[in-house]
C-alpha cells in the first residue's frame, strides 16, 4: 500500500488530496470534504471503508435470498459467497495499464471492482435466478453486465459478471458503491481455479 501512496502523492496537491468528483457521483460516494486536511494512509483507509460497507450490504442480500430460498424449496441456489477488496497493487497496475492519473479520485470514478464478490451456485438457472432476483432489487442498480457463460473467453473461462450499485445508509446519507458480482457453477469456479494455477506455475 505503501507503494501505490507514494505514487498517488506525486499527483496530487502538496497541501492536502482534493478529491474532484462528477457531480452525480459527488452525492452518492463517501468522500472527505475538500477542506479536510488528512494524510494519505487516513483517505485510503477511510475509502476502502466505503467499499467494505458495500460488501456487507451485498453479502447480506445475498443471504437472506438464499435462506428465503431454502425455507421455500428445500435447497439452496447458492453453495458459497466470498469477498475481496482489490490490493493497492492490484490497483495500480490496473490505473497503469489504462493510462489512468493516479489518483484517488480517477481510481473511484474509473475502477469499478475495487469491491467485490463471488457467487458460486450448483447450477447453471441457479446462476441466473440469484442474479435476477438481485438486480430486481430497488436498492441494486445493474450498470453492466458481461455473459461470459453464453459466451466463454478464449481459455475456457466461464462467468456471469455484474457491476451494480449497492445502495448503502452511512450515518448523514445514503449512497451507492460500485461493485463487481461474479457468478458461476461449482465446476466453472473448479476449472478457473485450476486455469488460474496452472498459469501461475507457468509463469
Amino acid at each position: 500500500m505503501n507503494n501505490f501512496l507514494k505514487k498517488l502523492k506525486n499527483t496530487e496537491t502538496d497541501e492536502t488530496i482534493i478529491l474532484e468528483v462528477a457531480m452525480e457521483a459527488e452525492e452518492d460516494l463517501l468522500l472527505p470534504q475538500a477542506t479536510d486536511y488528512l494524510d494519505m494512509d487516513k483517505q485510503y483507509k477511510q475509502i476502502m471503508f466505503f467499499y467494505e460497507s458495500g460488501i456487507r450490504q451485498l453479502t447480506a442480500k445475498l443471504d437472506i435470498l438464499n435462506k428465503e430460498f431454502q425455507f421455500c424449496n428445500d435447497r439452496n441456489p447458492i453453495e458459497s459467497v466470498k469477498s475481496r477488496i482489490k490490493s493497492p497493487e492490484s490497483i495500480l497496475r490496473k490505473m497503469e495499464k489504462r493510462g489512468l492519473p493516479l489518483t484517488f479520485s480517477c481510481m473511484m470514478n474509473n475502477i469499478r471492482d475495487i469491491a467485490g464478490v463471488r457467487v458460486v451456485c450448483p447450477f447453471i438457472t441457479d446462476v441466473y435466478q440469484v442474479a435476477r432476483l438481485l438486480i430486481v432489487q430497488p436498492d441494486v442498480e445493474l450498470v453492466q453486465i458481461k455473459d461470459y457463460i453464453r459466451k466463454p473467453k478464449e481459455n475456457g473461462y466461464r462467468s456471469l459478471h455484474l457491476i451494480v450499485m449497492v445502495e448503502v445508509h452511512f450515518s448523514d446519507r445514503k449512497r451507492k458503491v460500485p461493485m463487481e458480482v461474479q457468478l458461476r457453477t461449482i465446476a466453472m469456479n473448479f476449472w478457473a481455479s485450476t486455469e488460474h494455477q496452472l498459469r501461475y506455475k507457468k509463469e
